[in-house]
């Protein structure tokens, strides 16, 4: 009987630390679905802080998206490990890179090398976008 209940305290204690564990680090938030959104696109090049500013998103099902900044749209095409970035300036294109990028929370990341330039795009949530942020 004794080695049932030290079982049954250690499970305990097991599910109460694993309890707190999770609590202490917090859910990550998940991905944004497909639809617009609100957001904010940072760029930074070289070991300069990020410049950021609003943008509006539009994520599709197919796995692209068009990320508007005043008259210059990024269209993205997400693959599974990388990102098809093609930046237009009206009906020109002013660049063109294909990239590894990350998903963390609701940010999307990706890092163009070549250009040392990283870029973020943070979905505003629900609440942020009613309080003005």
């Amino acid at each position: 009987m004794p080695i049932i209940a030290a079982s049954r305290t250690a499970a305990v204690l097991l599910l109460c630390a694993a309890g707190a564990a999770a609590a202490t680090t917090g859910a990550t938030p998940p991905r944004p679905a497909a639809g617009r959104h609100a957001a904010v696109l940072c760029v930074a090049t070289s070991d300069a802080a990020p410049n950021c500013g609003p943008a509006q998103v539009e994520l599709r099902r197919d796995g692209s998206a068009r990320v508007r900044v005043d008259d210059i749209t990024y269209h993205l095409q997400l693959h599974s490990s990388q990102v098809e970035v093609v930046l237009m300036h009206g009906a020109m294109q002013i660049d063109e890179f294909t990239v590894p990028y990350e998903w963390l929370g609701p940010s999307l990341r990706f890092t163009d090398e070549e250009r040392h330039a990283r870029y973020e795009i943070r979905f505003v949530e629900q609440a942020d976008r009613q309080r003005g942020r």
